[in-house]
This record gives structure tokens, C-alpha cells and sequence, in this order.
């Protein structure tokens, strides 16, 4: 009985999760559906309801309608809020979804992040420039200034083979207080010790828009969502120079015998992932905001890394990981006001889903021992049943034994 328990209840895991086509879909929704449940049973330990906790998220980002509302503010109001700090959470993702394509883990998109918004900022931020000057320059230069330190990272790499992950944890403390030097002798703002405020002509949000008769802040970073994650899909499913980075990702010493470049491969795909990164700098720093807080790094930076690995570094999984990931942060606020939950339970939810997607490797393991097992099983139950059946053995008499 307990084999065939054990064989149904594998069997049953198989047909969902055991097609290796879907994985890259059912693993990470299993993997927010475990995160959940666990997180809904932790609440209940606190004695809250987890059903009101997850509304409570939803609620803030506008995505469910709230109790009431204050003048000129509603749903819409709300919503457009959550997507302004979503762009710059989908380009972070989709810079190191494109870093680690190549076998690279760029865990400084914080300070690229940073890098570019305070050069866009800088540059244009405090300029007369009018909005159809403006915008694209703080776009052309925070790619730019992104793409400088990635590419920084990528020549280290390749130059002096000085691993990526320490090269780029360096780069951020250097751009983190080197920033702050030049904001607090000569940006600074006296009344909110940040750097002064932009231009509104170079912020890459149109603020108090009244529409339908409620005043919402346009994120115009997230008409740049699309095109991001089109390219990022297009560079590596039906480009060369994408083939090529897969192939070094993937194996150097094959790629390097096939004689592709790479070095070259390396460089070019840490400018990628820093240009991404400092399109995430300037949605942030001069769209979701208008400022920036001298000696602090943005937790984006930092949280784009799980929300890609939960994405399964597909830009397609990115975009919904980081829905996810930005409803849990931004929603937080008014689940702690509405539900008066602790707002740290949302890091806690947070940290949940990550954790348990970054398991997912070892998921595909179990899954492929699995299939292992249930097709050695198969191939018993038919060596013990035989097709035909043997005839008796006769006797010398023509008779059965």
C-alpha cells in the first residue's frame, strides 16, 4: 500500500510539474503559492487574519478599491503610484536577468542606479531645458552613465579577471559616498538634506494630472517597459551576439573553442546590464522621485536580484515577478494602517518568496529524480507482467505436468 500511495502521490506531482516545457511557469507559481500559504500561516500565529493582510497589500496599490478615499484621489490614483515604482523594479530585474545570461552576477545595479540618476540629475535635472529636450536627454545619460560602470565591471573581468561580484560591491560604496560628497557640499537642499529638487520639465513623472476627476502622477518610464523587455527577449532569442553570450554563460571553454570572443561577450554584456540599470536609475531617482538622499543605496537594486530569479531571468517572468514583488513593498504601507500589521511582515513575505524560489534548482532536481524513478517503476511492473502468457509444459505423454 505505501508504494503505491508513494507511486500515486509521484505520479500526481509529474503531471503538473513533471513537463520540463512549463517549469519555467509552474515552479515559480508553486513557489509564490508555498511562500504564501507559509506567510498566511505565520499571520494566523499573530493572530491576524492573513486574508485581510493580503487585501490590505492590494488595497495600497490600487489594484482593489478601498474603503474611502480622500479629495481627488481614488483607485486610479493609487494604481498609477504602484506603476511608477514598478519601471524602475522591471528594469533593474531585466539588467541582471541579461548579466547573468552570460554566466556574470551584477549586484551593483544599485550603484549604476545611483551613478546615473545623480549625472542625469546633475546634467539636466537642474537645467532650463524644456521637456521635449529634457527627457531624452536624462534617458540617453543615464543609459550612458549606467553602461560606463557595467562596462567598468566587464573589462575588470576580462582585463584582470577580478571577480565581478567584488568588483561591483566596490563600485558601489565608491559612487555611494562619492555622491554623497557632491550632494552635501553643493546640492544639497537645507530643509530635506536630500539634493535638490529637478526641474519638472526633466522628471520622467507628469505630476497632478486630473483624469476622470482624480489627480494621478503619469510614470512615463513605463512607456518604456515594453520596448526593454521586447529587446531583451529579441537580443537573446533571435540574435547573434545573444547566441553568443548564452554560449559563454553556459560554457566558456566550449564558446572559446567554438571561437567566439570571450572577453568581448563579457564587456558587452556588463555595458547591457549597466545601461538597463541606469534606465532604472533615472525612472527612479528622476521619475518615482525627484531627489536623492545623499549616502543611502536603493533597496531596488538589491531586490532585483531575487525578483529575477524568481522571473527565471526571462524578461516575459520578470515583468510579472516584479508585479509581485512591487505589490508586497508598495502595498505594505496601508496593509500596517488598515490591518495594523507590523509593516516589516511585508519583508518577511518578501524574503519567503524569494528564499523559496531560489530553490528552484534544486526543485528541477527532486522533479527529474522523480521522472527517474516513476520511469524504472514502469519498466519493473512490465518485466513482472508479460505481454503473452507461457504455455504449461507437457509431459512425454501429451499431458500437462
Amino acid at each position: 500500500m505505501k508504494k503505491k500511495s508513494g507511486s500515486g502521490f509521484r505520479r500526481a506531482v509529474l503531471a503538473v510539474f513533471g513537463d520540463e516545457r512549463r517549469q519555467s511557469i509552474t515552479i515559480p507559481v508553486f513557489a509564490v503559492v508555498l511562500s504564501l500559504l507559509a506567510s498566511a500561516v505565520m499571520l494566523l500565529a499573530l493572530g491576524k487574519d492573513p486574508i485581510n493582510a493580503f487585501l490590505g497589500m492590494l488595497r495600497g496599490c490600487g489594484i482593489v478599491p478601498k474603503a474611502n478615499y480622500a479629495a481627488k484621489t481614488g483607485m486610479l490614483t493609487d494604481f498609477m503610484s504602484f506603476l511608477n515604482v514598478l519601471a524602475p523594479m522591471i528594469f533593474a530585474a531585466l539588467a541582471v536577468a541579461v548579466a547573468s545570461k552570460t554566466g556574470l552576477f551584477n549586484i551593483g545595479i544599485s550603484g549604476q542606479m545611483l551613478f546615473a540618476g545623480f549625472i542625469a540629475t546633475v546634467v539636466v535635472g537642474y537645467s532650463d531645458l524644456p521637456a521635449a529636450a529634457a527627457l531624452p536627454l536624462v534617458i540617453i545619460i543615464g543609459v550612458t552613465a549606467g553602461a560606463l560602470v557595467g562596462g567598468i565591471i566587464g573589462f575588470l573581468k576580462y582585463r584582470f579577471n577580478i571577480n565581478e561580484v567584488v568588483s561591483s560591491i566596490m563600485l558601489n560604496y565608491i559612487i555611494q559616498y562619492v555622491v554623497s560628497f557632491f550632494i552635501n557640499m553643493y546640492y544639497v537642499d537645507p530643509v530635506s538634506r536630500q539634493s535638490m529638487y529637478i526641474s519638472n520639465a526633466s522628471r520622467l513623472t507628469i505630476t497632478g494630472v486630473e483624469i476622470f476627476g482624480m489627480k494621478a502622477d503619469l510614470p512615463l518610464a513605463m512607456l518604456l517597459v515594453p520596448p526593454a523587455i521586447i529587446f531583451a527577449k529579441v537580443l537573446f532569442d533571435r540574435t547573434k551576439i545573444g547566441y553568443e553570450m548564452k554560449s559563454v554563460g553556459l560554457s566558456r571553454n566550449a564558446a572559446r573553442y567554438a571561437g567566439m570572443s570571450v572577453g568581448k561577450n563579457m564587456v558587452l554584456s556588463m555595458l547591457v546590464s549597466g545601461a538597463l540599470a541606469g534606465l532604472a536609475g533615472v525612472a527612479y531617482y528622476l521619475g518615482y522621485f525627484n531627489s536623492i538622499q545623499p549616502g543611502v543605496l536603493t533597496s531596488v537594486g538589491f531586490d532585483s536580484i531575487a525578483v529575477s530569479i524568481l522571473g527565471n531571468y526571462n524578461p516575459v517572468g520578470i515583468f510579472f515577478s516584479s508585479f509581485l514583488i512591487t505589490i508586497v513593498s508598495k502595498g505594505s504601507t496601508y496593509m500596517s494602517s488598515s490591518a495594523a500589521i507590523p509593516q516589516e511582515i511585508a519583508s518577511i513575505i518578501t524574503g519567503l518568496i524569494l528564499v523559496v524560489s531560489a530553490c528552484t534548482f534544486f526543485i528541477r532536481t527532486k522533479l527529474a529524480r522523480m521522472k527517474e524513478r516513476e520511469i524504472e517503476s514502469r519498466k519493473a511492473a512490465e518485466a513482472a507482467t508479460p505481454d503473452e502468457p507461457v504455455p504449461a509444459a507437457e509431459d512425454s505423454k501429451g499431458g500437462e505436468r
